[in-house]
């Protein structure tokens, strides 16, 4: 075998063993036996919100573990590929083990930026919101793409997503929207997102066809569970009811069912309208607040450590991403330079790139 290749093979195989040693294999197949057992109780669904809790859990375990015996699974066969491609001089069958092995090496990186996500909450499943920001009309497009870009994204990977609220603006496009995304380390994957988006492009609305620049937040927050709720007494809120309505002011329903949460204290505002139900809707804006006061209270509890440190953090910076589609076609990532020269495949889901870049760019500043 080329030196070269088997060097290559030796690098991914130590590369693989860290990995399967922080997923510790042995842990994962007795957390998979006993998330089955459960899933198999004949009394599982008399609490659907726990039932589902098991089966989400056991399918995501079950899906790392394949996850990682197909990866070695194919590292040993690699060998093998080589040698049968060498002894019968048969360059295509060469080609295609070359081939295999970079894809095997892209494979078996992504996974390893789920050994960099170690932070106290990074486990938690995502809470994320989008606002429109500076730019009018287009701001409020871009937001809905940005919207349609994550959801693909969660689609692509078998993640299940909840949409709590969304607030449609006057002509097109979004002023914000909120939705749950249901997977293991979905915060930590996604808390890399955050910050102020940025697209230039030719505008649609524009009838003289001139450049436009818009702006859109994303905010993502860990979903706050039973150990480190915070909180919430009810003469703390202000809720009011009124009417859920879609695009165009369609009504999706003719009661009041949609439910906004004012917490007094912060000020801090929530809305949900994507159940029938008013007590559903309220259950949900709750979930939401939980998240946001949490997030307060994480921000607070960094405030009084870096005070105490007497340093400055790592900043992420106001704008983290500009999405240029005119004069030509890129997206890039200001904070760890990673680029791409299709904004269509990236505004289509394509952005585990960016995420991997901006996992690793998190954990080099962190040790800096």
């Amino acid at each position: 075998m080329n030196p070269d290749v088997a060097a290559d093979l030796k690098e991914l195989t130590t590369t693989l063993e860290s990995i399967e040693a922080v997923a510790d294999l042995p842990r994962l197949r007795s957390e998979i036996a006993d998330l089955e057992d459960q899933a198999g109780q004949p009394d599982l669904w008399n609490e659907p919100a726990a039932a589902q809790k098991v089966t989400s859990r056991l399918a995501h375990a079950q899906g790392d573990l394949r996850r990682l015996e197909d990866l070695r699974r194919r590292l040993e066969d690699l060998p093998v590929l080589y040698e049968l491609a060498e002894d019968e001089g048969d360059e295509a069958a060469g080609a295609d083990a070359d081939a295999e092995r970079a894809k095997l090496r892209e494979d078996i990186s992504a996974l390893e930026v789920r050994t960099l996500l170690s932070g106290q909450y990074d486990q938690r499943e995502a809470m994320v919101t989008i606002r429109s920001g500076a730019g009018g009309v287009d701001a409020a497009d871009f937001a809905e793409m940005l919207l349609r870009m994550y959801l693909r994204w969660a689609e692509q990977h078998n993640y299940s997503t909840e949409v709590y609220d969304t607030s449609y603006a006057e002509e097109a496009g979004i002023k914000s929207a909120t939705f749950q995304v249901h997977a293991p380390y979905a915060y930590g994957t996604l808390s890399v997102e955050q910050g102020t988006h940025r697209l230039v492009r030719i505008s649609p609305f524009d009838n003289q066809g001139r450049r436009q620049t818009s702006f859109a937040d994303v905010e993502v927050l860990p979903v706050v569970e039973q150990d480190d709720a915070v909180e919430i007494d009810e003469k703390d809120l202000r809720v009011d009811v009124y009417r859920s309505s879609g695009p165009g002011g369609q009504g999706v329903n003719t009661t009041d069912s949609a439910v906004r949460l004012t917490h007094l204290p912060t000020g801090i505002v929530v809305s949900c309208q994507n159940e029938r139900s008013q007590i559903q809707n309220k259950a949900s804006a709750m979930l939401v607040l939980q998240a946001k006061l949490l997030a307060r209270r994480q921000e607070e509890q960094r405030a009084e450590m870096d005070a105490l440190k007497d340093n400055t953090s790592a900043s992420w910076g106001n704008q983290m991403r500009s999405y240029v589609l005119h004069p030509y076609q890129m997206v890039k990532d200001l904070r760890t330079e990673y680029e791409v020269n299709n904004p269509a495949a990236v505004l289509d889901g394509a952005i585990d790139g960016f995420i991997e870049a901006g996992i690793r760019w998190r954990r080099g500043a962190s040790t800096n």
